[in-house]
């Protein structure tokens, strides 16, 4: 899951040249999608939606001047069934965009399809990486259209909502470290409340919004591009639906590389994995306080990381006395803080605002963490992606009903893990009380035709633990694996080391790995 999704989920809960048709642009529906999981009839009917989309193709335009994706951007829609057992019903729309690749013709080897995590993740700025010049993808782009997409449920893709999203961002929430029971109470009936919101706004979309769905429409997106097979990289949840897509459609898939994976494991997916995340987060928690602490001539934070914590509790206990202008209170403390933990990028950020608070400007920290109500179309993002990220979680998988599983789990966890347990609790509390079907898991496996699947990681993630990476590694055979040991920021491939940027290069323009997984150095520490 993304840091944006994670902050705004948290606050809510203590509340992607016309397509041509290409000889065997479509293939054959896999033995491995067949009656597993009662999927024989989704297969079939992921097979009927691209040939369908194989010969509709995508109608590229400008993107919409809302949008924010300019020219040479080009945008489009790809049509597919909302339920696949039921290929001639309701159908709706997924947004879709690209850039075309910068080698020419003799250079190019397709499209590279991307997902960039929640779920409730929007793809579309993916093709900008090529108009911002983003170096590190500048050798790809060259043997590649950049193509993203909004998956089902997501921004223009038939979006869903569970709650009115001004109500959504109002703060400050109730602190999510419960003080009593009358605490856990109040927070149970806001997750059924969430619940049943859902169910009231979106509920005909709810039973759909599935991993393996996302992942046929993902194949169906693959043939309107008139590709024969798949090019493609996940981040973060992105990972899942690569995982998922990898074992429906194996024989569909040319190049897919994995980064920050999720754990694949039916017993993971996804109470189980919420919980490890707490566990993680602490660990990452734990290196940026060191890090704050080695830099305490610029922080002045202190300089060990017991005082780094230190004033890190107290701001947190003067917060849930008297919320930060009126409007930070704990909840909307940890939504700002633990983008640190996710990513290194944020580390100075936060840093920085730290220590103009300690020092005695508050503006900045309610700058920085408060919601802005004036901002209608980015606090409908939030909204829906939470609500997505709700709606994908509950319904790929059976979830406890039982308040005291979750109690009993979370009381365990809180007292070594304390940073984003019950942050975490009560984000996925919904899914107890969930108003739409609960599936089984697919179980993710190597099937006839998979190719090499490159898995990036680094040792101390916090939101996907490397455990994940090692697991799906196991169960992609051929699979190669690299991991960045001693670092742990979320989404390997977009940070500059080039141990890992060469790597993913020669796999994406040559289909190369090296003859066994790789271990780098960790990329640079960044500075203040």
């Amino acid at each position: 899951m993304t840091a944006t999704r994670r902050a705004a989920a948290l606050a809510s809960a203590g509340a992607l040249v016309t397509a041509t048709l290409i000889a065997g642009a479509v293939v054959a529906p896999s033995a491995s999608a067949g009656t597993r999981h009662g999927q024989d009839r989704e297969a079939r009917g992921a097979a009927i939606a691209a040939a369908r989309a194989a010969k509709a193709g995508v109608d590229w335009k400008d993107c919409p001047e809302d949008w924010g994706l300019a020219a040479p951007i080009q945008c489009g829609w790809v049509t597919v069934p909302l339920d696949y057992a039921r290929p001639d019903g309701k159908k709706i729309r997924l947004a879709v965009d690209r850039i075309g690749n910068t080698g020419g013709a003799d250079a190019r080897q397709g499209s590279l399809v991307y997902n960039p995590g929640g779920p409730g993740g929007s793809g579309l700025r993916f093709p900008a990486r090529v108009t911002s010049k983003n170096a590190i993808w500048a050798n790809a782009a060259k043997a590649y259209d950049f193509v993203g997409f909004d998956p089902r449920g997501v921004g223009h893709s038939a979006p869903i909502s569970c709650v009115d999203p001004q109500e959504f961002v109002k703060a400050p929430k109730a602190d999510p470290v419960p003080d009593s029971e009358a605490d856990k109470r109040a927070q149970r009936k806001l997750a059924a409340e969430y619940a049943d919101g859902c169910a009231e706004r979106s509920g005909w979309m709810l039973p759909h919004m599935t991993t393996p769905n996302t992942a046929r429409d993902l194949d169906v997106i693959r043939a309107a591009l008139g590709d024969r097979k798949l090019n493609y990289v996940g981040v973060s949840y992105g990972t899942y639906l690569g995982a998922v897509y990898g074992t429906l459609f194996p024989g569909h898939v040319r190049r897919m590389v994995l980064d920050s994976v999720v754990n694949p494991s039916k017993e993971k997916i996804w109470y189980q994995a919420n919980l490890d995340q707490d566990v993680a987060f602490e660990r990452r928690w734990k290196d940026w306080q060191d890090w704050v602490a080695k830099n305490d001539a610029t922080f002045h934070l202190g300089d060990t990381r017991a005082e780094v914590q230190a004033q890190w509790l107290k701001l947190r206990a003067t917060a849930e006395k008297n919320p930060v202008g009126g409007v930070v209170g704990p909840a909307e403390l940890i939504g700002f803080f633990q983008s640190a933990p996710y990513y290194d990028s944020s580390w100075v950020p936060v840093a920085t605002v730290f220590s103009a608070y300690v020092a005695g400007d508050t503006q900045a920290l309610v700058d920085a963490a408060a919601p802005d109500l004036s901002d209608t179309a980015g606090n409908a993002s939030s909204e829906n992606g939470n609500a997505v990220y709700t709606a994908v979680e509950c319904a790929d998988a059976k979830w406890p009903t039982d308040w005291r599983t979750w109690d009993r789990d979370n009381t365990r966890l809180h007292k070594d893990y304390p940073f984003l347990t019950w942050s975490n609790a009560w984000m996925n509390l919904p899914c107890a009380t969930w108003p739409g079907p609960q599936r089984t898991p697919v179980t993710v496996r190597t099937g006839k035709g998979l190719p090499a699947v490159l898995i990036v990681q680094s040792t101390r993630d916090a939101a996907t633990p490397y455990e994940g990476a090692v697991e799906l590694h196991k169960r992609f055979r051929g699979s190669r694996l690299i991991t960045e040991k001693d670092a742990g920021s979320h989404g390997v491939t977009n940070l500059t080391n080039p141990c890992v940027n060469t790597r993913v290069d020669t796999y994406l323009l040559s289909g190369g790995t090296d003859r066994s997984d790789v271990t780098c150095a960790p990329h640079a520490t960044p500075k203040p």
